[in-house]
């Protein structure tokens, strides 16, 4: 069961071990994606089909009447879970004989939930890690049968983390079941309740930047919220083209210091032209915006966007609406 490009690189893992039969894949419906809101599948669902599998379903609720048929005749021995978006039920959980289990991205107990990458990186952890663990009825709080931990760099941004953890959970979780069928596995662990914390479900409004936080909090954003939902900002009021509300997201940036000049200047404030592009005042000190898209435009450097969009230092301000 998942949806994302991260359950269909699991998939892939699982398909490549001789021991293991996938017998179904359960994906959410098709939906209307893009510009031209064209419907299509989801990552998971093409990428199943791409392999020649034909067993697929995709209930809006998985815990249907229906569904749970269909479940049922395919006999499974576990169910594998993977950004799957839906809760289970107990009928479900309870129908294989090895139960249901679940590749989450984070080491357990710290961020359960939706959104543990995007977390990761914006609190500036140094270490993460997938975690393989037999679901129940609460979020992410099953007993962890296996974890693999991967370092968090610098210059990580949220989606290089996704793609490096994803294909780690498809071989920590190939691994997993592999022994479990063995009877190898090592005892399970279960999560100390009082140490976790979540990591709620985002929104594309949630990535409205805030110039008043430290640059490093801004900074760190920046990178976990990229690709999605994406850090945004507002162009002052002259420089909105008509019928443009002026947004612009900022995709890479790095740390400035501040000149003495420059300090009781207020957040957002553009203070110089670069030639790399403009730098913004931030909470404490400044950031360099060396990549944006602006509402409309395409992706470009810095330097690109200042040549379209003459901003006069000590003058203008990005701003939060």
């Amino acid at each position: 069961m998942g949806s994302s490009a991260a359950s269909a690189t699991c998939l892939k893992a699982i398909l490549r071990e001789e021991s293991l039969e996938v017998v179904g894949v359960v994906t959410p419906p098709d939906r209307p994606v893009g510009r031209g809101k064209v419907v299509s599948p989801c990552p998971c669902k093409a990428y199943a089909t791409e392999c020649g599998i034909t067993e697929i379903i995709t209930p809006e609720n998985v815990n249907t009447e229906e569904a749970m048929a269909q479940l049922t005749a395919w006999r499974p021995d576990a169910i594998v879970v993977v950004a799957f978006g839906q809760f289970l039920k107990a009928p479900i959980l309870d129908l294989p004989r090895y139960g249901c289990i679940n590749c989450h991205f984070s080491l357990l107990p710290k961020y359960r939930g939706a959104s543990p990458v995007i977390a990761c990186v914006a609190n500036g952890d140094m270490r993460t890690g997938v975690s393989v663990i037999r679901m129940g009825l609460g979020m992410d709080d099953g007993p962890i049968l296996m974890q693999s931990y991967e370092p968090v760099y610098s210059d990580t941004t949220g989606g290089d983390l996704m793609d490096t953890l994803a294909i780690a959970g498809g071989m920590t979780l190939a691994k997993a079941l592999v022994r479990m069928e063995a009877g190898t596995l090592p005892p399970e662990i279960v999560q100390n309740h009082d140490e976790a914390t979540y990591a709620r479900k985002l929104k594309k409004t949630d990535g409205l930047l805030k110039w008043s936080d430290p640059v490093l909090v801004i900074e760190r954003r920046i990178r976990a919220y990229y690709p999605w939902p994406g850090v945004y900002t507002f162009l002052p009021e002259r420089l909105r083209k008509k019928g443009n509300g002026g947004r612009l997201v900022v995709l890479r940036a790095r740390f400035v210091p501040l000149k003495p000049e420059w300090k009781a200047c207020a957040p957002g404030t553009v203070l110089e032209l670069h030639k790399d592009g403009p730098i913004v005042k931030g909470g404490d000190t400044a950031l360099l915006l060396t990549e944006l898209k602006p509402e409309g435009g395409n992706i470009m450097d810095g330097a690109a966007f200042l040549r379209g969009r003459p901003l006069r230092p000590l003058e203008d301000q990005l701003l939060e609406a």
